[in-house]
């Protein structure tokens, strides 16, 4: 599937929250969601290409955002080359709700605590992706994803608990 840059930016744009959401789950400092953010663009800008049509644009995002992760920490890489800048304000992205950001605190918090591929497998969870999804998404049987995943979650519980929040 052949996209311009204004089409690729548009869905881009369409789908940020993805972007927001894997930049915060590997990075508990703005700077650094920000940086890896940016290397998440590059990386989906470089191999739009291999986009063919077959799955969502979402889907297809959250694969190479969640493989420039899993990359990017093998690399001990902390930023990219270059890059175009883009304004992120998660602010204005998600409505601000004072309560809200402070269970998405601890919920980040807790999930920095977790390994690449449970921080992957709960963020596609969270966003409703099937266990054949996560699956293919990540490479494993879908079996192991719902074991993954059931203990992720529960990992999860006890590191929120032991922070002092109350559920």
């Amino acid at each position: 599937m052949k996209l311009t840059e204004p089409e690729f930016l548009a869905l881009i744009t369409e789908h940020k929250g993805i972007l927001y959401k894997v930049s915060r789950m590997y990075f508990d400092q703005l700077e650094d969601q920000q940086d890896f953010f940016q290397e998440i663009i590059l990386q989906l800008w470089k191999s739009l290409e291999s986009f063919k049509g077959n799955s969502q644009f979402s889907s297809w995002m959250y694969r190479v955002a969640l493989n420039t992760a899993i990359v990017f920490f093998k690399k001990e890489k902390r930023k990219p080359d270059s890059y175009t800048s883009i304004n992120i304000d998660p602010v204005a992205y998600d409505g601000y709700n004072d309560e809200k950001d402070q269970q998405l605190v601890h919920f980040y918090k807790a999930v920095q605590e977790l390994n690449k591929i449970e921080k992957a497998l709960i963020l596609q969870f969270i966003e409703g992706f099937s266990g054949k999804e996560i699956a293919e998404n990540l490479g494993l049987s879908e079996v192991n994803v719902r074991v993954k995943t059931n203990r992720t979650k529960i990992k999860l519980q006890e590191i929120i608990k032991n922070q002092g929040y109350e559920f």
